[in-house]
């Protein structure tokens, strides 16, 4: 008898243990298309407007960057769990609001205004959350109604207790300094001031990176925003995350409410309306799928900074300053572009 014919020998490499190249993994990033971006607007700015790399104009260009981060990087957390928030705009103004109000009509030290406001903010984000994983109905309709009910309520409620539509200025009263200074301070680094918001932006997109991509909390947000019924079906607590989601929103809303107070010890109630579409544009610009599941903090920051080199840039340029909400615009569909052909180019590599 002839010996049998040997199989044809498999390869048993798993896809999984074989190592990526570096341009593969570089294609694979989120936020790449918004540093292309960035890289772009930088150079345009530093050749149309001289005093644009100058360390002054270039610490108010992270300033404008900072008031925007804070919010973006858990908005885009929010997004990569496929969900939306119509009322951070509003939400910040509320939490300023109940933080200024409450320290000036309890006459009690500002810091327990300022603590009364962390917990009615947190309460509104739970409310978000709880109200979206109950009802099913979508994050859109659900934020639309907060946005609106509280925007009534920061004007209405401003104006029964205080008479107009501000409120009253917290500047001497106890506590504030120390408030302010945690809030609101700057650094002088020789010539250059820097405020304290861009130190609280890096360390809020340092902490989001961190749960992203080294805790079971950030593979939880990737899976919810992939499909929730695939996730609950594997055991994510899919109910849990987007609450948590939102209340990370809230909690960013506080610390930006506070900003605001500390920055000019009032609060116009009607502030705050729109911000929330710049905080979106922040993170889709920097890489956020609408759809969900894919995204990073990095490329919020890269996002907000863009925003701000765009809207002071246009200033140091001498421009008309009523282009600038057209460049935006321009950069959104470019960055939405750009960033739907890395990720085509990163699949078809795999």
């Amino acid at each position: 008898m002839s010996a049998p014919t040997a199989a044809p020998v498999q390869d048993a490499t798993d896809e999984r243990l074989v190592r990526r190249s570096y341009l593969r993994r570089l294609l694979g990033r989120p936020e790449l298309g918004s540093v292309v971006g960035a890289v772009a607007v930088f150079v345009f700015f530093s050749v149309v407007a001289s005093s644009f790399l100058q360390a002054s104009s270039l610490s108010t260009v992270l300033y404008a960057s900072s008031t925007i981060g804070i919010m973006a990087v858990p908005v885009a957390l929010l997004m990569i769990g496929g969900e939306f928030d119509l009322s951070t705009g509003v939400m910040v103004t509320t939490s300023a609001l109940v933080s200024s109000m409450f320290s000036y009509q309890m006459t009690a030290n500002v810091w327990v205004g300022v603590g009364v406001s962390l917990l009615v903010t947190l309460a509104f984000g739970f409310f978000n959350g709880f109200m979206l994983t109950r009802t099913k109905l979508p994050s859109f309709i659900i934020t639309l109604g907060t946005f609106l009910m509280l925007t009534g309520l920061n004007l209405g409620f401003t104006k029964l207790i205080s008479g107009t539509v501000s409120s009253k200025t917290i500047g001497d009263m106890e506590g504030f300094e120390s408030a302010r200074t945690l809030f609101a301070s700057h650094l002088t680094i020789g010539d250059v001031d820097l405020q304290v918001t861009i130190l609280w932006w890096f360390g809020l997109v340092a902490l989001a990176t961190w749960v992203l991509l080294r805790t079971r909390v950030g593979n939880w947000i990737f899976a919810v925003g992939g499909g929730a019924d695939a996730a609950r079906a594997v055991g994510v607590p899919v109910n849990k995350t987007k609450i948590g989601l939102y209340m990370a929103v809230a909690f960013c809303a506080w610390i930006s409410g506070q900003h605001l107070l500390m920055s000019y010890d009032v609060v116009q109630s009607g502030e705050g309306v729109g911000n929330e579409f710049l905080y979106i544009i922040a993170a889709v610009i920097g890489g956020c799928l609408m759809t969900g599941g894919y995204g990073s903090a990095i490329g919020s920051a890269v996002g907000a900074f863009i925003f701000g080199m765009t809207s002071k840039g246009i200033v140091y340029a001498q421009w008309n300053p009523d282009w600038f909400k057209f460049f935006l615009g321009a950069m959104l569909l470019l960055a939405t572009l750009l960033n739907a052909w890395v990720r085509k180019r990163a699949e078809a590599k795999k």
